[in-house]
């Protein structure tokens, strides 16, 4: 996971109102819970998404003579891996909510691309069209995930004591 997957989970209060939910026995609560922590992290991923769709990418100048062309796949890069970004949301043993991308999600030739693009230089280094005996370096903004990272947890923490505090006081 670029910079690791982003949890909200395991803190004190998760667990004690885990239990407290299981022990009510009161599924209602535990989905609207759910529903409430999943609503708290949807802006994070929609904005991780958004995120990949429009990060930059730029390339090396080629030298002079050397021949370009149209990359021979179809499929967007920045798509592909915005479409593999998942989230989900858990109040078993280990609760909370959880923002990660999906390497089944992705093809075979770019399982480790986020990993790739997310790294502290932002240079993606890669064969030229599979070609191992040619390389291209491409340049991006350097650790993207982690910035988008920084920038939603204040709020999703926030936002998560919110729905606790409320079920808290729903349980008592």
């Amino acid at each position: 996971m670029p910079g690791g997957s982003v949890q909200i989970a395991g803190t004190g209060q998760l667990l004690d109102l885990s239990r407290k939910l299981r022990a009510a026995g009161g599924p209602r609560l535990q989905q609207n819970l759910n529903r409430r922590v999943r609503r708290a992290a949807e802006p994070l991923h929609s904005a991780m998404r958004q995120t990949i769709r429009n990060l930059p990418i730029t390339a090396d100048q080629r030298a002079a003579g050397s021949r370009g062309g149209p990359s021979p796949t179809t499929r967007p890069l920045r798509a592909t891996i915005a479409e593999a970004v998942r989230l989900s949301v858990r109040t078993g043993r280990n609760p909370g909510a959880r923002v990660w991308i999906d390497r089944s999600a992705l093809p075979s030739d770019l399982k480790n691309m986020p990993w790739a693009m997310n790294n502290g230089t932002g240079r993606i280094r890669h064969p030229v069209f599979g070609n191992r005996k040619r390389w291209a370096n491409q340049h991006t903004t350097p650790l993207w995930w982690d910035k988008v990272v920084r920038t939603h947890t204040p709020r999703m923490r926030a936002e998560v004591e919110r729905v606790l505090g409320d079920v808290r006081r729903s349980l008592t």
